[in-house]
C-alpha cells in the first residue's frame, strides 16, 4: 500500500547499532524521524549522517526521537561511524537500523517488492531511491515525507523547522506560512470561523484576506 501524509507508520522489528527494536514501542509517545541511506560509506550521506548528530541535541529539546536506516549490515554502520567522526567531527549519537534484508526499505516504499530480499550485491545506485525522511507524529501517523536525490545532501535545519511547525499547528488551530521560523506570525485555519476564532484570538487578527488572518505565534 502507498504510503502517504496522514497514513499508519508501518511498525516493524529491527536490528540497530543500539540492539534490536520494536520501532511503536520505540517511539513510544515521543515524535521521531526516520530518515534512510541507500549504502553505507557514501560521500553525502556520510556528510548527513555527522550533520544530524550535530543537531541531535535540537531534536531533543522538541522530544523527537532520531533513527537512521541504511542498506548494510550493522556491524558496517560502526566501521562507517568511525569514518564520520574523522570527517565530520561527531558520530552518529542515534540508532541505525541495518536493512539487509530490505524490509524496512520495503515497508517504507522506498524500494519496490521486486527489489528482492537481500542487501548483498547491491550498489548505491540501486537503492537510489532509499533517500527519503518520515516525520512520524506520536499518534504513529506520517506527517512528513521527504526524498531527495543521492547528489544533493538534505537540509537538517529544514527539518527541524518543519518539526516547529508540525508541533505548533498540532497544539493550536493555525498553519505557518511560507519560509516561517520559530516566533513568526502564523496563518488562522479557515476551518475556524471568525466567531469562533474570536474567543481563542481574543487580541484580534490581521486580515488580508478574509481568508488570510494572521496572528502572533501562539507559543512564543
Amino acid at each position: 500500500m502507498s504510503l502517504q501524509i496522514g497514513s499508519d507508520a508501518p511498525n516493524f522489528t529491527a536490528e540497530t547499532t543500539e540492539g534490536t527494536i520494536d520501532f511503536h514501542d520505540w517511539i513510544g509517545d515521543s515524535w521521531a524521524i526516520l530518515f534512510s541511506h541507500p549504502k553505507d560509506f557514501t560521500p553525502v550521506c556520510t556528510t548527513e549522517l555527522g550533520t544530524m548528530a550535530k543537531l541531535k541535541p535540537e531534536f531533543d529539546k522538541r522530544d523527537v526521537k532520531v533513527i537512521g536506516l541504511s542498506v548494510d549490515p550493522v556491524e558496517n554502520h560502526k566501521s562507517w561511524s568511525d569514518d564520520i567522526q574523522e570527517t565530520q567531527g561527531v558520530a552518529p549519537n542515534y540508532p541505525m537500523i541495518g536493512d539487509t534484508d530490505l524490509t524496512v526499505s520495503k515497508l517504507y516504499n522506498m524500494l519496490p517488492a521486486a527489489a528482492g530480499d537481500s542487501a548483498e550485491g547491491r550498489t548505491a545506485a540501486d537503492n537510489m531511491t532509499v533517500r527519503s525522511v518520515f516525520v512520524i507524529g506520536p499518534d504513529k501517523k506520517i506527517k512528513l515525507i521527504l526524498t531527495y536525490p543521492m547528489s544533493t545532501g538534505r537540509n537538517f535545519d529544514e527539518i527541524l523547522r518543519v518539526v516547529d511547525s508540525l508541533q505548533l499547528t498540532a497544539r493550536h488551530q493555525v498553519a505557518t506560512p511560507a519560509n516561517w521560523t520559530r516566533g513568526g506570525e502564523v496563518i488562522i485555519v479557515p476551518a475556524l470561523k471568525d466567531e469562533d476564532a474570536k474567543a481563542k484570538f481574543p487580541d484580534g487578527w490581521r486580515a488580508e484576506k478574509p481568508y488570510l488572518r494572521y496572528v502572533p505565534d501562539p507559543s512564543a
